[in-house]
């Protein structure tokens, strides 16, 4: 591949639509998308999570990311959340995050950012957590996006949150 890769990660609280606007960003774009490997972490946890489990988490996905960049055929791949969540989650929880996390934000770049609005409507799920923070949350990623002088744009919408979405992608691809 000749061409820079773009990874776009697509970000924000808990039920906002993240991993289907990913995997539909990546149908249309006939491209690669890298899921969210603390979902599947910690749904095999036995126990409440430690910041080992936090720092697993954070391995986890940059090995998942780097694997599917080594099979990527285009210049383009979607990102179902970044090990940021890791940092906002060990704050959150733990009241701090594992040094190798603080250590690789500056080094892992993404070149643009879909932050996911809480409009849609809260869903349970036995890996979610805090349907009355969603406010909170949002302002703490609006937060950590710009500490790290992220390109990012705000999606939201119910019936076309993917048309927004694309939209968005497709201003970014654009002047990218």
């Amino acid at each position: 591949m000749n061409k820079p890769i773009k990874k776009i990660a697509i970000v924000g609280p808990e039920s906002t639509g993240k991993s289907t606007i990913t995997a539909q960003l990546a149908r249309h774009y006939h491209t690669l998308w890298v899921p969210e490997y603390a979902r599947y972490y910690c749904a095999a946890l036995k126990g409440d999570c430690t910041l080992q489990d936090e720092a697993n988490m954070f391995h986890g996905q940059v090995a998942l990311e780097s694997s599917i960049l080594s099979i990527l055929e285009k210049d383009l791949v979607f990102c179902d959340t970044t090990f940021l969540t890791v940092k906002i989650w060990s704050d959150e929880m733990l009241g701090e995050t594992p040094e190798a996390v603080l250590e690789a934000l500056p080094l892992y770049h993404y070149d643009f950012y879909l932050l996911m609005d809480i409009d849609l409507p809260w869903e349970e799920d036995p890996l979610r957590d805090f349907p009355h923070k969603r406010e909170y949350f949002m302002d703490i990623w609006h937060r950590e996006l710009q500490a790290l002088n992220a390109d990012y744009q705000v999606i939201g919408g119910i019936e076309n949150r993917f048309q927004n979405a694309l939209q968005a992608v497709g201003a970014f691809l654009s002047r990218a």
